[in-house]
């Protein structure tokens, strides 16, 4: 029996998000989701990170102890985040969310942390085979939550586990499990798991028998339930090829790079290959435009500099326009956050455009930061946004009852109140 894999990565930004934080890889030994936290630029490395690390395996797998190989390089690729944290502050926070599976021959190491998932097909049934390290998955361990309260309960991506700048010694979940002929594999980030049912994620892995076109359909079903996340699906199915059907080609074995990890490697384009640069360094210099003998002393006429001046002050009035627009709507905005100390409400973005700050404080409250449960002091640190002045008021109400009560709430009063504790929420 020679054990193989036919696979497919796919990757979407999702409708909602402006940039893809998630990585994937699927290659014939090596299958990873890494779902990147930690703001614009942060999740984008940490996934990145992580994949790059891990992607060695896939050329370079071990003969003997497979479950310590892979740990080993998801907490190498943990403290290769950590560097990048120390070394670039504006990185400070990132980090990320792993589940990977390493095959060599008939066996598999998993190693899982974060809310990513991995999914097994096996005699016409799909499981769930990790756990997420969620507040809600604690909650519903304890027994203090339904499944059916999980779904709705608005702090249910925050995690309690994850690679990167939250812990130096991160716990993985670590396990060694056979490769079956006939079973087809499923990694995801959460904006895919947290939008289509086990049902539905059973019913299409059974249903469609390529794996890209599997993947490439379960990341449409996340679409059309509002995709508000990046969406990563790596879907690969556990094949004999002694036993492949007579003329039938062997899985191909390059490997699939999605998401943030993908844009890290650019390949040379026409323009800019070494090819085009050879051709511009022998290309022929263009004749002068005059072949009549009478006019070769003559200078050729100049054209008029006014249609480039107007046009080009044009688009200085354009771009003006559209970033006084865009400042004045940023205007416009209100958060919730904090100075250290105390809960403040600002007016603006809690961003920065280079030197400029687009927000200002509006009022500094009697909340003390410190008088918080440490779930709800995150939140307000990581800020809260808010539709006008007045539902900014109603955010520092419900944080004001929450620092008396010592209960966390939800700020936003779209849930229902809560206890637990925030490290973060996978992009």
């Amino acid at each position: 029996m020679t054990i193989a894999l036919r696979y497919a990565a796919r990757s979407d930004v999702g409708l909602v998000r402006s940039n893809n934080q998630d990585s994937g890889y699927a290659g014939s030994h090596l299958l990873v989701v890494a779902d990147g936290m930690g703001g614009h630029a942060g999740g984008d490395v940490a996934s990145s990170v992580a994949i790059g690390h891990l992607a060695r395996l896939d050329a370079d797998t071990p003969a003997s102890d497979i479950v310590a190989t892979l740990e080993e390089s998801v907490l190498e690729a943990n403290q290769e985040i950590l560097r990048r944290a120390r070394d670039e502050p504006q990185l400070a926070g990132l980090g990320t969310t792993i589940t990977a599976l390493l095959r060599l021959e008939g066996r598999f190491a998993l190693a899982h942390i974060g809310d990513s998932r991995a999914y097994l097909l096996r005699d016409d049934e799909t499981t769930q085979i990790t756990k997420d390290h969620t507040f809600v998955q604690r909650l519903l361990d304890e027994g203090r939550l339904t499944e059916e309260e999980a779904e709705r309960h608005p702090q249910r991506s925050v995690l309690m586990r994850v690679l990167g700048d939250v812990d130096a010694d991160p716990e993985l979940d670590l396990s060694l499990r056979p490769a079956h002929v006939g079973d087809r594999w499923m990694l995801c980030s959460d904006g895919l798991s947290g939008l289509v049912s086990l049902d539905t994620i059973d019913a299409t892995l059974q249903e469609i028998e390529d794996p890209g076109e599997c993947a490439d359909t379960l990341i449409q079903l996340a679409l059309k339930g509002g995709g508000p996340d990046n969406i990563t699906c790596v879907i690969a199915d556990v094949l004999d090829l002694d036993d492949l059907p007579r003329g039938e080609e062997a899985p191909s074995t390059t490997p699939q790079i999605v998401g943030s990890a993908a844009r890290t490697r650019h390949a040379p384009t026409t323009a800019s290959g070494p090819a085009a640069k050879a051709a511009a360094l022998t290309r022929d210099e263009p004749e002068f435009p005059y072949a009549d003998e009478d006019f070769a002393e003559d200078e050729p006429p100049r054209r008029s500099p006014w249609p480039v001046l107007v046009a080009v002050a044009l688009l200085v009035a354009l771009l003006a326009g559209a970033l006084w627009a865009g400042y004045a709507w940023s205007q416009r905005q209100y958060y919730v956050g904090s100075d250290g100390t105390h809960v403040v409400v600002y007016q603006g973005l809690s961003q920065d455009l280079g030197p400029i700050s687009l927000s200002s404080e509006v009022e500094v409250t009697d909340v003390a930061m410190a008088d918080l449960p440490e779930v709800t002091r995150q939140q307000v640190e990581a800020t809260i946004t808010a539709a006008n002045r007045d539902a900014a008021e109603q955010i520092v109400g419900r944080l004001e009852q929450s620092a008396i009560t010592d209960i966390p709430v939800d700020p936003q009063g779209t849930g229902s109140p809560s206890d637990g504790s925030d490290s973060g929420e996978a992009g």
